[in-house]
């Protein structure tokens, strides 16, 4: 697309409240097992977000977390890249996309566990229950600090 229609369409949708699709850089590869459901509902959390995401089942999660630079401590379920970031876990798609307007100079993003309320991990099946979680801005250099409550 041609940088002045991407402007006008830019400007157009902030101007009627439609929501454009994400662009190219905000595609998301998940790396998942097949055999996993709530990563399949934190999928389509992201594309009910706007992101474009391509699906990877992979039989050896840790491998993929680990070749990807997240530290194994810090593992979930499924390991995403996006804009050269890796997201750990049931991260909510909005916190994805505060990452990648404020590009910290970090790991990625990551939701410790499988907390009940995160995204993917909110079914009927719960019976409405959140738990109280943390998404955790991954470092450098491995350690952690708080990027948002839930």
């Amino acid at each position: 697309m041609t940088k002045p229609i991407a402007v006008f369409l830019t400007v157009f949708a902030l101007g009627t409240g439609i929501t454009l699709p994400a662009s190219a850089a905000e595609m998301v590869d998940v790396y998942k097992s097949p055999y996993c459901g709530c990563c399949g509902k934190w999928v389509d959390h992201l594309k009910a977000s706007g992101f474009e995401v391509r699906t990877h089942e992979v039989n050896d999660v840790p491998v993929t977390r680990k070749r990807l630079g997240m530290p194994d401590r810090l593992g979930s379920c499924h390991t995403a890249k996006v804009a050269g970031y890796v997201i750990e876990g049931h991260v909510p798609a909005r916190e994805i996309k505060r990452l990648l307007k404020e590009k910290p100079d970090a790991i990625g993003l990551v939701v410790p566990g499988m907390p009940v309320g995160s995204p993917g991990m909110d079914g009927p099946e719960y019976g409405g229950r959140k738990d109280r979680y943390e998404v955790l801005l991954v470092q450098a250099d491995g350690s952690t600090r708080t990027f948002s409550r839930y």
